[in-house]
């Protein structure tokens, strides 16, 4: 690929020119790009103890280098002059320096651009007020797609968008909407004193970067029900887990006063999780989003308030009124030949239903009912 100075400029320069969304520093291998999806070490000699611990010096303030010391996991952005931004996490493996480098492109994706499902537009163009939560495993996009939404708010709406992110990735530009970015560690000290206040800001539109505790979740929600939009990212694989990872937050006795919480607020659940593009698909990215969506419709809500929370996959898997389940969103992907049925196969959380979806469905002339059979019996 290319020769490495083991320059951390350069090497962040090389992310663009090679469509690379991370880079890895780690010790004993040299430095890896993952572009694809797939992981590609550069041409050069492994990093020493040494190069490692120091090649992100020019990169981390005196501030930041303590708090790293302190705590042996750093998170903050940087920027190169050309608009690109980066997501960097710093963390002690093996008593050296390790880091994760997440390139956030200088433009603000589009719905298009990200091949969502149009429900992702219409909920933002349909929603005032109330929770939208954005799930995924790290890694799935989830930055990328709020960024589309609170742009395409800015763009069409005049609000007033506050948000508390670890760290800005993101920075948007007001259009129609005022906005302020409050970055962790820089305008303020943690979450839970950010969000404190928020709503004494004025905010029409909160964005919290993640929902990583009590104080958020309930923050979030408090926020919801008072007339605010509120958009939150959480961990979670699916949208069902997402409601597990909320309750394990708050203890047994207060899971009545929540549910019925999250029952008058939540608006939606959206969930994903980045696929490598099918060779030959022609989408402009190496990676194509599978989707799961729930909505708040009045029958969800009702489950949510009954503790019915069992009953709301058989809700997704209807695939009406805009919701789906990750299997229709796969199928749909194999469909338009956008990722390969055995990609498609390994990431479904149901294969037999996949299997039932796609049968009868020809592809340039190739029944996928045999090459289901093939990459089942493989």
């Amino acid at each position: 690929m290319i020769q490495s100075t083991h320059s951390i400029t350069r090497l962040l320069a090389s992310m663009k020119k090679l469509d690379a969304s991370d880079l890895h520093i780690k010790v004993g291998i040299p430095p890896v790009y993952r572009i694809g999806g797939l992981l590609r070490p550069i041409q050069a000699e492994p990093l020493t103890e040494e190069e490692a611990d120091h090649l992100l010096d020019p990169l981390i303030n005196d501030v930041q280098r303590k708090r790293f010391e302190d705590t042996g996991n750093l998170d903050f952005a940087t920027h190169l002059p050309d608009g690109d931004r980066f997501r960097v996490n710093v963390f002690r493996a093996g008593g050296h320096t390790h880091a994760a480098i997440r390139r956030i492109k200088a433009e603000i994706p589009t719905y298009e651009t990200l091949h969502l499902p149009p429900i992702y537009g219409k909920l933002i163009d349909e929603t005032t007020e109330g929770l939208i939560l954005i799930v995924g495993v790290t890694g799935s996009g989830k930055s990328s797609t709020i960024a589309a939404m609170l742009e395409h708010i800015n763009e069409t709406r005049g609000e007033n968008i506050i948000t508390v992110e670890d760290p800005v990735e993101y920075r948007i530009t007001p259009q129609k909407s005022i906005i302020s970015q409050r970055e962790i560690g820089i305008d303020v000290e943690n979450y839970p004193q950010a969000l404190r206040y928020i709503v004494r800001e004025d905010p029409d539109v909160i964005f919290i970067g993640e929902l990583r505790d009590h104080d958020t979740v309930l923050a979030a929600i408090q926020a919801a029900e008072t007339g605010h939009l509120v958009f939150g990212s959480l961990h979670t694989a699916d949208t069902m887990q997402a409601f597990s990872r909320i309750l394990e937050f708050f203890p047994s006795h207060e899971h009545g006063f929540l549910r019925h919480s999250l029952a008058g607020s939540l608006k939606a659940i959206c969930a994903q999780r980045l696929l490598p593009v099918l060779e030959g698909a022609n989408l402009g990215a190496g990676v194509v989003p599978a989707t799961e969506v729930l909505l708040g419709n009045p029958i969800v809500r009702e489950k949510i308030r009954e503790g019915q929370d069992g009953d709301l996959p058989a809700i997704v898997g209807k695939n009406e009124e805009g919701m789906h389940s990750f299997t229709y969103s796969l199928a749909e992907l194999v469909k338009k030949e956008h990722v390969a049925l055995s990609m498609a196969m390994d990431y479904s959380p149901n294969r037999d239903a996949l299997d039932s979806m796609l049968k009868g469905v020809q592809v340039k002339g190739a029944s996928l009912v045999n090459r289901i059979k093939s990459v089942r019996g493989s």
